[in-house]
Parts: structure tokens; sequence; C-alpha cells
């Protein structure tokens, strides 16, 4: 693991003790990224990474040829990466000195109207999936779009996913269709990569009744570390606290954990947003550099939330404790 100076000797020592777990990557979904990029969460600490394989975005044909190129690269590098079936391949990976893998959906539209398709991608390695990504789809409405709430669709795939024991992720997802989905769920539902409305209020965000809600079903919400949702592009390690602190105080702390979101490559984020206003409207992605908090930062941000009052424990939680917990009451 990297080196960490500037922090305390008791941050440095919890970090290194606890299961670190990020639960959303933020790279380009595409068969042609090198893997080997995973090496940088894998060198920072980091135990487990939730892959991005396809959004809707991006058509579904092109979903299923990332997946089979992602799955195929992690299965040729068995001695740094172990592909999860169970939660409990996220242990035996730390113990081996590997970094688990799995992968994840950003919508709906990956299913090609299809509901027999969730258990296939569940077979293929996907672990949690949402229903819209920032814009309406057959099966929910998205953040940025009219707040339409889960069509029947939607709901015969929520259902599916609960049988299988994939995770259903709200994340990107409209009001309405986020606040049934959780009513809706015989299963925890996450909100993989979300900051906290009251503190930015950015159309990504979530309120504090999601906040609740989730927590309601004993899910967690994943702080991303995205700048734009943390506030002011302000990729900071105090911001990011902030977000923590309010899901804690919100929902307690067995229901906040880290998905970064993080890309390395900022470049290529930038365009594609650029050309597709459609999917990041200009009002709330004004353009210029995105800035992200990448996985050499969580360190800092354990000395952060033990200097604000959080104890061991609730920072043990955070890294990856409380999504550990969800994964092994909900996969299969």
């Amino acid at each position: 693991m990297i080196g960490h100076t500037g922090i305390s000797e008791r941050a440095r020592n919890l970090y290194q003790q606890a299961l670190v777990w990020d639960d959303h990557s933020g790279f380009d979904p595409d068969a042609r990224v090198d893997l080997a990029c995973l090496g940088q969460w894998k060198r920072a600490g980091v135990h487990y990474l939730s892959v991005n394989v396809g959004y809707d975005v991006v058509p579904w044909r092109k979903t299923l040829q990332t997946l089979a190129a992602f799955r195929t690269w992690v299965q040729t590098h068995p001695a740094d990466y172990l592909l999860v079936q169970q939660a409990d391949d996220v242990l035996r990976a730390r113990r081996e000195g590997r970094m688990a893998i799995s992968f994840d959906l950003e919508g709906m539209n990956a299913l090609d109207d299809d509901v027999h398709m969730v258990s296939a991608y569940y077979a293929l390695g996907v672990r949690q999936m949402l229903f819209a990504y920032n814009l309406n789809n057959s099966a929910g409405g998205g953040c940025h779009d009219t707040d339409q709430g889960l069509s029947d669709f939607g709901r015969r795939v929520l259902a599916e996913m609960n049988r299988v024991g994939m995770l259903v992720d709200c994340s990107h997802s409209a009001l309405r269709t986020s606040l049934e989905a959780m009513e809706v769920s015989t299963a925890p539902v996450i909100f993989s990569h979300s900051c906290a409305h009251a503190i930015t209020p950015h159309g990504r965000n979530i309120t504090d009744a999601q906040i609740r809600a989730c927590a309601a079903t004993g899910g967690v919400v994943g702080i991303n570390g995205v700048g734009l949702f943390l506030g002011g592009n302000d990729r900071g390690s105090e911001r990011f606290a902030d977000h923590v602190m309010h899901v804690m105080d919100v929902a307690g702390p067995a229901h906040v954990g880290v998905a970064l979101d993080f890309s390395f490559d900022t470049g290529g984020i930038e365009a594609v947003l650029d050309a597709r206003s459609d999917y990041w409207p200009r009002r709330e992605y004004p353009g210029g550099p995105v800035r992200f908090i990448a996985p050499e930062e969580l360190p800092a941000i354990v000395d952060i939330l033990l200097q604000r009052g959080c104890s061991d424990d609730q920072v043990v939680g955070l890294l990856g404790g409380n999504f550990l917990r969800v994964a092994q009451q909900v996969w299969k």
C-alpha cells in the first residue's frame, strides 16, 4: 500500500486494519480500457471495487462486450484479482492479498426490455444495478428528468433482482422511483454513489427523505468523491467528510459507505459530458475540468473523521463493514 504522510498514526493503523470497500468506479465502461488501472486502487489499500460495465448512454450490446472483456481481464490476472461470486469472496481475496472485483450497471437500458437479462448479468458477475441513469427509461425515472415513478417493467425487474440476489441501487434515479423502489423491495436497497442534497443542492444528490428510506431498508449510502456533487467542484477531503457526517446524523453510522466514482481519465470524462448535454444538462454540469477524490486520499479522510469525533467502529463501518453487511444479506 502507498505510504501515507501527514496523518495520525491512529488513522494510518485503522485504515490498514479495516476492510476497504469502494462501491463504484467512475472510469469509462469500454472494452478497450486497460484494467491495469485497477492497480491504483489495489496499491491504495482497497480490498473490493465494483467496476461499472455499462450505463444508459451506451447501447446494451456494447455493455455486454465491455462485461465480457472486463471479466476476461480479471480472470487472467488471478495473482492480484478475484472475481466475486459471494460476499465471503471479498474476505478471501483480502486474506490472499488480492483485490475483489464485481461489476455494476447504471440503468436498465442494459436489459433491452427483457427481465430475463437480470439473472444472466448476475451470472456474469453484476452484483448491483440502478434504475435510470439521469434520464427516464422504460424502468423508471432519472434524476435529471421529469419525476416519474417505477414502471410495471421496473417493478418486475426489481422483484427479479430480489430473487437472484442483485443489489437494488437508486443512485442517478428520480425521487419517486427511488422511494417507490425502497417501499417495494424485500431486500436492503443502496444508493451506491450519492452525496447529500442538504449539503450540496445538486440534482444528482439525494434528500434526507431518501437517506432515511434507504436506512429503513437496512441499506447504505455510498458517498462519492466527484467535486461537482461534493460542492463547488471541490475534491477536498473535508468536503467528503461533510457528506459522510450528514448521512451519519440523518440515518446513523451503519448506513454510510464509500463509493468514490473515481476516474483517472478526467479529459475523457469531460469530453463525454460535453457531447451529451441531454444526460448531463448544462445547468448542473457547466463544463471545465471535473475533479475527483482518488483512492489514495482515503486515509486522510479517516483522519478527518476521527478528528470530528467518529469512533473507530464507525470509521471501520464506513470504510467497508457496512457495505459488506448488506452484501452478505443480499448476494446469493
